[in-house]
């Protein structure tokens, strides 16, 4: 291997690394917002933020839009970023930052599943194998509750389930990009479809929440807004264009191990932060990752 060649390699794991920090410490910003901010002022903000950053995309190529690619484009703004923002941080409000990385995992199966029964994609055995366990490992996490056994209806943390519709809706948002605007490039899909969401999260977030008050009354909402606008400029934008970047560069198997690396980094910022674990909370946790490693690992090695 010559020099260059490892100077890639290195550059290339580099990449994987920084993304995986980056999208696996959402959480616990998500988290730390939510001490001072209702779920719908961080989903506003957040959206705001990422939108604002990413206009100087945007602007130039409007232009160059149809209608049709407009329409899909708003309804890539909304199941790409807007209610995904909401339902994680929903989910937070009564999940741990830790959990809701690892059934956010659940994502690239959801491209898969959502392709299938509406895109007229194929589903292998394979990837209906590794759903079924990934949806046995969602269903222990949900289940186990805040002890250390099964508590079914005195326990049972819905708010797992906020996390598990905000993958279809990300499956859903794939699928769109891929088989209605594959000729739109990803910044700019991106770029644009935040654009048109922007102004009703900004409304929102400005006439309908207390966003405003608690930045000027109570006290770390200064903190509590940088950690958002943390997770809009760096978690969103500035991701987006690294992650695009990296699939141009490394092979689609290498790319997807993305998907496991985000878990480990959340998990490990949710016990830093005191979160705590029990035995079967590990089992749900090597469920999911094990479902999402069988059912990516043959869908990878086909393309």
């Amino acid at each position: 291997m010559s020099e260059a060649d490892k100077f890639q390699q290195l550059k290339n794991w580099g990449m994987l690394i920084v993304l995986a920090l980056i999208w696996g410490s959402s959480f616990i910003l998500i988290k730390k917002a939510l001490l001072v901010f209702s779920a719908g002022e961080v989903g506003a903000l957040r959206i705001v933020t990422a939108g604002t950053v990413l206009l100087p995309l945007a602007m130039p190529v409007l232009k160059h839009l149809n209608g049709r690619q407009m329409g899909y484009l708003l309804v890539i703004g909304f199941v790409g970023s807007f209610i995904p923002s909401f339902l994680f941080a929903t989910a937070q409000t009564n999940l741990s930052s830790s959990l809701a990385g690892v059934i956010n995992a659940l994502t690239p199966l959801m491209v898969v599943l959502v392709g299938a029964l509406f895109f007229h994609a194929t589903i292998t055995w394979r990837i209906s194998m590794g759903l079924i366990i990934a949806f046995l490992g969602v269903g222990v996490l949900v289940l186990a509750g805040s002890n250390s056994g099964f508590s079914f209806f005195s326990d049972f943390n819905f708010y797992g389930l906020f996390v598990v519709c905000a993958t279809v809706c990300y499956g859903l948002n794939v699928n769109i990009i891929k088989y209605r605007v594959p000729e739109i490039k990803p910044k700019t899909i991106t770029a644009i479809s935040l654009m048109m969401v922007l102004p009703l999260a900004a409304i929102y977030l400005l006439a309908y929440t207390r966003f405003s008050f608690k930045l000027l009354h109570v006290d770390g909402a200064w903190t509590a807004a940088g950690y958002v606008t943390v997770l809009g400029i760096i978690g969103t934008a500035a991701a987006l264009v690294l992650f695009n970047t990296m699939v141009k560069m490394v092979t689609p198997v290498f790319a997807s191990s993305v998907t496991y690396l985000v878990p480990l980094v959340a998990i490990f910022w949710g016990v830093w932060d005191g979160e705590k674990l029990f035995p079967l909370h590990y089992f749900g946790i090597m469920a999911v990752i094990i479902g999402v490693w069988i059912g990516n690992r043959k869908s990878s090695l086909s393309k």
